[in-house]
């Protein structure tokens, strides 16, 4: 035992030169994987094996004073590596095992289940001597694992001292001037990261951590004041950057949407990369109702999504241990998360149309459409959960290129829905209530695709009702009118009292309001229809139409107008009179947001003049 406690220094020196080797090898082969954007990083891999059987040839050993510094510096250099690659519970052994082995040296009190009790007991017996300096790189390495592993309880509780130890190792207080040393001599075993590298990394990371954890639990205030000191620490560009996105974050929920501007803007200054930053200034002028602001923010979003670097880790590191690896928290993840591209075009498609700038609509439309061709062409496509299923998709920008006058086009995208739902078309569908359908645990995706397929191939029928319509081809509009008709009353409600919702402006249909959608179709289909009635003087079909439609949908303001039109003209002049002031005492807005572009009235096809119905009650005069 004696003799192997007294190795001969030649087997000290051999150890430090391999680790140092090790060190310098791993070091070149992370720039080289840096350069090659390669972050898989399979270095890392081999370097944490070599370090760990190179640590097993020094604990080999009974604990050894004149062993120790290197022992722990291997131990630091096989726990950054496998802290690097997400190995949380062999990086955190092997500082247990190095605890226990510094208090077997030193004499402290060993056998602490508690992580802080083991802690202080190590630093309270190594304190003042050569190894104290060795053992706060241990600690500094053990409080990268609690940040990657969410302990956060943990940290606070020991977030006092640590502060301390990071003042004092900064400083270079202690160190016992190891840094300068081994920069000059090969007897000092070198680290695998630079410690005040990773100091500043756990400092930044654990303010960011632990603010996103605040804002999340309510507590806006206090993770505020914490974010915006953290925002002054030296750091990576990435890491500050998220200090002002959070404190944005902050001011947001604290309701100040202008100072939270100003902390989004100061995000993407600090860091362009910062899509975030743009995702929730976006969010903040839909909120502002800045509606401009807010789709020039979607066409920045998205085109930065677009670039190549937007793949790229926000938070690459040059060092082993990367931020990513210690930003694992849920509360971050959520708070961080950006829509995909695609949802995001979706959103910018489906504004402008809302907003009047239907060109750019329909442009946006067609471009989200030819991506996801693309990637069905080539089996790569996965349906985003962020954007409807494609036969809506092509719905909405069929009714997109109706708005813009192009109802061939419109024509095409609808027979392409029609073509691919009409063989799933069930003979009937029942529907259930709301309530019903959360209680049954027999309901499944397949009864609600049922439901979806009726209301794709009726859409579709209604917007080609609408393009015949448009085109003045009065008997092919009737024809389509009449097939959606004959689909919607294919649906049965469960329930004999049932009473179908009548849908409304503030009625929120993607929340699953399938009476909504089915009555809306109804109502605007017998409307449409009814109108292309009057166009060949069928009045009394249309005025049977008429009275339906508003029977279903009462808010249909084409049906209104046009049922006063079809009573006028049957010389019910009073009735007409009185279904036009009806039908203008709507408060109804020309597009309902919250609503399927292809649900909404339509803008083309026979349009009555409201002026000259006016004046037809004025000449009318009173009772």
């Amino acid at each position: 035992m004696s003799h192997k406690m007294s190795q001969p220094p030649s087997l000290l020196d051999k150890w430090i030169q391999e680790n140092n080797e090790l060190v310098n090898k791993c070091k070149q082969e992370k720039e080289r994987d840096t350069m090659r954007q390669d972050h898989n990083q399979p270095h890392l891999r081999w370097c944490s094996y070599e370090f760990h059987k190179l640590l097993r040839k020094i604990q080999g050993i009974p604990p050894n004073t004149d062993h120790t510094q290197l022992e722990l510096a291997v131990v630091y250099n096989t726990g950054v590596c496998a802290t690097a690659q997400s190995q949380f519970s062999e990086a955190q052994l092997f500082l247990t095992q190095a605890a226990e082995r510094v208090l077997q040296m030193t004499g402290g009190e060993t056998g602490a289940s508690d992580p802080l009790v083991c802690w202080r007991a190590v630093l309270k017996s190594v304190e003042n001597t050569h190894l104290h300096p060795t053992v706060l790189y241990l600690l500094c390495l053990q409080w990268a694992i609690w940040l990657a592993t969410c302990q956060l309880e943990t940290i606070q509780e020991f977030q006092e001292k640590m502060s301390s130890l990071f003042e004092t190792l900064c400083g270079g207080v202690g160190d016992g001037g190891i840094s300068e040393a081994r920069s000059k001599s090969s007897n000092i075993p070198l680290l695998v990261m630079d410690l005040r590298r990773l100091i500043e990394l756990l400092q930044i990371c654990t303010s960011i951590t632990l603010g996103a954890e605040r804002l999340t639990e309510g507590r806006s205030s206090e993770a505020l004041t914490g974010l915006q000191a953290a925002s002054s620490l030296p750091a990576p560009r990435a890491l500050v950057g998220y200090t002002h996105l959070l404190s944005g974050s902050c001011l947001t929920h604290m309701r100040r949407p202008q100072m939270a501007l100003q902390c989004y803007r100061k995000a993407l200054e600090t860091d362009s990369r910062c899509v975030c930053a743009l995702y929730q200034s976006m969010l903040i002028y839909r909120q502002l109702g800045n509606t401009q602001a807010e789709i020039q923010a979607l066409r920045l979003l998205h085109s930065t999504l677009m670039l190549p670097s937007a793949t790229d880790p926000a938070l690459a590191s040059t060092h082993l241990l990367s931020p990513s690896s210690l930003l694992c928290s849920q509360s971050l993840s959520s708070l961080l998360s950006v829509p995909s591209a695609l949802s995001v075009l979706h959103s910018l498609a489906l504004k402008c149309l809302l907003y009047g700038r239907v060109s750019e609509g329909v442009e946006h439309y067609l471009d989200l459409l030819a991506v996801l061709h693309s990637e069905d062409q080539q089996g790569l496509h996965t349906q985003d959960a962020t954007i409807p299923r494609l036969p809506e998709l092509y719905l909405e920008a069929g009714a997109a290129l109706l708005m813009a006058r192009r109802p061939a086009d419109c024509l095409a995208l609808c027979s392409e829905v029609i073509s691919t739902t009409l063989e799933l078309l069930p003979e009937k569908v029942v529907l259930e209530e709301p309530e019903e359908r959360r209680e049954a645990e027999t309901r499944d995706m397949e009864g609600e695709n049922r439901v979806a397929v009726v209301l794709w191939t009726a859409a579709a029928y209604l917007l080609q009702g609408h393009c015949h319509s448009h085109l003045k081809d009065w008997k092919q509009a009737v024809t389509h009118y009449t097939r959606c008709i004959n689909l919607v009353v294919k649906v049965r409600f469960k329930k004999r009292d049932f009473q179908p919702l009548i849908p409304s402006a503030d009625m929120d249909v993607k929340q699953g309001n399938d009476q909504c959608v089915l009555q809306r179709l109804k109502g605007l289909s017998l409307a449409g229809r009814a109108i292309s009635f009057t166009q060949t003087d069928k009045l009394k079909e249309a005025l049977r139409d008429l009275q339906l439609s508003l029977q279903a949908f009462p808010e249909c303001v084409g049906a209104g107008l046009w049922c006063g039109e079809v009573l006028w003209r049957l010389s019910r002049r009073r009735e007409a009179a009185a279904c036009w002031e009806k039908t203008w005492s709507l408060t109804t807005q020309s597009l309902v947001k919250n609503l399927p572009v292809y649900l909404q009235e339509p803008q083309s096809g026979p349009l009555l003049d409201s002026a000259e119905l006016c004046h037809r009650i004025q000449e009318l005069g009173p009772n």
